[in-house]
């Protein structure tokens, strides 16, 4: 018997087009922009509140906490184009259940490297725990590494790849950290750092895409239940979402995978025809401002459950949704429609680099902590000082990264 087991392919329109839409690459690249900046901004002392994550107590969010959900909105955006890609290579689903879990685990190996990196200890690892994260990151730098397919160096392409996988194993082998009673303890699983939690997101909105891509709504209902799970789960009326670890449960509450869920209906509104079926550029304006409005409008409604990104409540994600929907139409229009992306191009690394520019400053951050350099710690760090320092940060860290992707160093899991 065949053990291969077939997907039913659906025509997708304007397939070859819809991965080389350049308001996703703008739209992530911004997204990436934005991160490095405010991370960076964290630490600068003596700015307005709204420069900073709101606290969990307050009822408020600021530009600060649309940051993680404008990931998990493109991230839903992209699945459907890149699992209906591998469909039509190869429309095997245990390929595909495969190329899912895969991209889901190191995700998550990745999250975790930088989610324990400072917590390691030192004696117990004979290491110090900067220097064990940097190996761990260029063992993952040589592993994920997208090599060139020429012949002529494909037994050293081989080498450098397995030595970045041999390397993560050994870092992980060897990781301990101390626990407050005194024993050693590996890795902790706790909080698998951001890009653990778009790995468990990813994993929950492809399964059920992959489950349900035959029916037209299907996005749209899924989005639907996952809002309903996030309120339910807010308004302690069911109270098992927040108990289970996201590695037996991987939809939380409902908030991150809704978030990413409304960027699957909006890739499906502009790119992918068998969603909505928009097929006029004002159809699919219509669709996705309506779609954007009515989230808004869901988000004030339930402002008595409380706006807070630290508890991932539904005002947070639908509020995070509308701006992302509408902030994307606008993109769609300005760089797709009127192709006017050159304003954009201090993105274009982000953009289409997303993994390692995401990377790059926890190098920097790493390095300088293991050789002792604190002087941005103690220096231009408040006030227009400081965001100009923030500034100039984000812009070297863009311009390294497209050094890097020009001499051909890109990440790609």
């Amino acid at each position: 018997m065949n053990s291969t087991i077939e997907l039913p392919l659906t025509s997708v329109t304007s397939s070859t087009r819809a991965s080389r839409v350049a308001s996703i690459d703008i739209f992530r690249g911004l997204t990436m922009t934005l991160m490095i900046f405010v991370n960076e901004l964290a630490a600068v002392k003596g700015l307005p509140w709204w420069n900073y994550h709101a606290p969990a107590k307050v009822d408020a969010m600021t530009y600060v906490d649309m940051v993680f959900p404008a990931f998990l909105f493109i991230l839903g955006m992209t699945i459907p184009i890149a699992l209906e890609h591998r469909i039509r290579k190869n429309p095997s689903l245990p390929a595909l259940s495969l190329h899912v879990i895969l991209r889901t685990i190191a995700l998550i190996v990745l999250g975790l490297i930088l989610a324990n990196a400072e917590v390691g200890s030192r004696s117990l690892m004979g290491i110090d725990p900067m220097l064990w994260t940097i190996l761990a990151l260029i063992g993952a730098v040589l592993y994920w590494n997208v090599y060139s397919r020429s012949e002529r160096h494909k037994t050293l392409f081989r080498i450098l790849r397995f030595s970045g996988l041999v390397l993560m194993v050994a870092m992980f082998a060897i990781f301990r950290r101390a626990m407050p009673d005194g024993h050693a303890a590996w890795i902790s699983t706790s909080y698998p750092e951001i890009l653990g939690l778009l790995g468990y997101t990813y994993f929950a909105v492809s399964i059920l895409y992959i489950a349900t891509r035959r029916w037209r709504w299907a996005p749209l209902a899924w989005f639907i239940a996952m809002t309903a799970l996030c309120v339910a789960s807010t308004a302690k009326w069911i109270p098992f979402p927040g108990h289970i670890p996201l590695y037996v449960w991987p939809f939380g509450n409902g908030a991150m995978a809704s978030i990413a869920l409304a960027g699957v209906v909006t890739s499906g509104i502009f790119v992918d025809s068998r969603s909505l079926r928009p097929t006029t550029l004002r159809q699919k304006s219509i669709a996705a401002i309506s779609f954007g409005g009515i989230t808004l409008l869901g988000g004030w409604l339930l402002t008595p459950l409380g706006i807070s990104k630290i508890r991932a409540t539904p005002t947070w994600c639908l509020y995070s949704i509308g701006c992302s929907v509408l902030l994307f139409t606008l993109l769609y229009w300005v760089c797709d429609v009127r192709r006017a992306v050159r304003w954009a191009a201090f993105t274009r690394p982000a953009g289409e680099n997303t993994l390692l520019t995401y990377l790059l400053p926890d190098f920097y951050f790493f390095i300088a902590s293991a050789c002792g350099f604190t002087y941005f710690a103690e220096h231009a760090n408040s006030g227009f000082a400081g965001v100009l320092r923030c500034m100039i940060f984000t812009a070297l860290i863009l311009a390294l990264a497209a050094l890097l992707t020009k001499w051909k160093l890109r990440l790609q899991i």
